[in-house]
């Protein structure tokens, strides 16, 4: 199948080319200078990148890019699913950067490359830009020579000089009986070929699954060379994440931020980038797009369930409750620190009064305290709890710290229930939603705390890997509402829904 070639291709392929030409590699140096150059960069990836490409390579290679080069050079037969997260050159090097190293080793280690995608259009643009590099690169025809014999980027199809084949493949497209000079491919790379359309058709999903583990993975001769599949999660349900279940696979999942919070590609991204990824995405798009980790949004709070309205004079409320769901660490994967201020009506309704939600220090989590003591102005009194667990001598401390800088201590205590499964205790707060009695206070829609409480709640379903602190200290003040309203008959008790199925 061609591809009509469109204004805007043909512009982004000059685009492409010029950049190319722009790079500035110096004056022609000496034979054996070129040789050293040449030898240096078969063996170390990272060089191979800075000295040939410093257009494409303006940040420094990353160690997780580096490992994941070297592992497919010594791995001829090799599965392999690279889970990078976006903004994490998956393409630039496992479309491009890593299959030019293995031409360029002193005996080719790549033959027939297959570059496919989720349209052919889209290979064909990924492809072009390794072979724009192939004729234009300066310096990688001084040391290598011309490369591209014939065939053009236009029909996402070409060989070079020492006849290796390139070509470019449409998801679903039949590859059956392709051959280079009687080769099979011996390099395939599948780049992002989930799509968001896709992916809410597990049925599709199942197809394509199929295509790549038969016809496409069949292409090989027996199955040998270097098979590799690059995107990342985009959905729980997809091709790369049913891929990701197979056997003998070497897998590398990259995010943004690593296990401990820090940052996985730090020549890259400052801690402040990564902080307004996060403030401008909200946290669901975040964890999908950087974090491999896509969340359904409403699988048990819907949009339409959160309610927002005027709250009453603080006196006429039954009680106020301040509840802090605590964690100790301060770093950007580390728990959220949740204080929720809560008040019930007379009638039975559930007002959020003030929420605070931060990954922050354990100081301005007591300084939250003195906030909404302040606010509540001693109009009514207000219940502060916190999980009995937490009420060690360091948060202790800091309590008593903050308060004799501003002259009282808070009147904090421990809830000290053996709370139940997390889940089931926050799912049960669903029907007050359901049944508009939970009512968020209107003038504080915009505010970080009740962001974060409500981006939580959509995001909050069985199993997830989602931050769930301010829905957790949310229940934690309904529980104590509730706890102190059972010796009368006035009081709304949660109750479980209906369960559904996960």
């Amino acid at each position: 199948m061609r591809v009509k070639i469109t204004k805007e291709l043909q512009q982004r392929w000059q685009d492409r080319v010029n950049w190319i030409l722009s790079a500035k590699f110096g004056a022609e140096d000496s034979e054996e200078e070129r040789t050293k150059r040449i030898k240096k960069a078969r063996k170390n990836y990272e060089y191979f990148v800075s000295e040939y490409f410093p257009h494409l390579a303006r940040k420094k290679t990353a160690k997780f890019q580096i490992e994941a080069a070297e592992v497919i050079l010594k791995t001829k037969n090799i599965r392999a699913l690279l889970e990078w997260a976006r903004g994490h050159a998956k393409s630039s090097h496992a479309s491009l950067l890593i299959p030019l190293w293995l031409l360029f080793q002193e005996e080719p280690e790549i033959h027939f490359m297959v570059l496919v995608s989720k349209s052919q259009d889209a290979a064909i643009r990924l492809l072009s830009d390794l072979q724009a590099e192939l004729q234009y690169n300066e310096r990688l025809t001084r040391d290598f020579g011309k490369q591209v014999l014939e065939g053009s980027w236009t029909e996402g199809e070409f060989v070079t000089t020492g006849g290796c084949m390139f070509l470019a493949l449409g998801r679903g497209q039949s590859p059956r009986g392709i051959k280079n000079r009687g080769r099979r491919p011996d390099y395939i790379c599948i780049d992002d070929i989930d799509d968001d359309e896709m992916i809410r058709n597990p049925s599709r999903v199942g197809v394509i699954l199929e295509w790549v583990l038969s016809a496409l993975f069949g292409a090989m001769e027996g199955g040998r060379g270097r098979f590799i599949m690059v995107g990342n999660r985009i959905g729980k349900d997809s091709v790369l994440s049913r891929f990701a279940a197979r056997k003998n696979l070497y897998h590398k999942i990259v995010n943004i931020l690593d296990k401990r919070g820090n940052i996985s590609w730090p020549e890259n991204y400052t801690r402040a980038e990564v902080n307004d990824l996060k403030a401008v995405q909200g946290e669901r798009l975040f964890q999908k797009e950087y974090m491999n980790n896509p969340i359904t949004e409403g699988t048990v709070f819907l949009q339409k369930q959160i309610h927002y309205g005027k709250i009453l004079p603080l006196k006429e409320y039954r009680t106020l409750v301040c509840y802090t769901d605590p964690s100790f660490k301060d770093s950007n994967s580390a728990d959220y620190k949740a204080t929720m201020l809560v008040g019930k009506t007379k009638k039975g309704e559930y007002h959020l009064i003030k929420a605070f939600a931060d990954q922050t220090s354990v100081a301005q989590m007591v300084r939250w305290h003195y906030d909404i003591n302040g606010f509540v102005n001693e109009a009514t009194p207000v219940l502060y709890y916190m999980e009995a667990n937490f009420l060690q001598d360091l948060l202790l401390d800091e309590f008593k710290k903050e308060g004799a800088l501003i002259g009282h201590q808070i009147p904090i205590r421990g809830d000290k229930r053996k709370k139940p499964d997390k889940f089931a205790r926050i799912e049960a707060m669903q029907p007050l939603f359901e049944r508009a009695l939970f009512i968020i206070n209107e003038r504080e829609k915009d505010s970080p705390g009740v962001r974060a409480l409500v981006e939580q709640l959509l995001m909050f379903e069985k199993g997830s890997r989602s931050h769930d602190d301010a829905p957790d200290a949310l229940e934690g003040a309904i529980y104590i509402l509730n706890h102190r309203a059972r010796a009368t008959t006035a009081g709304y008790v949660m109750g479980f829904r209906e369960s559904r199925k996960y």
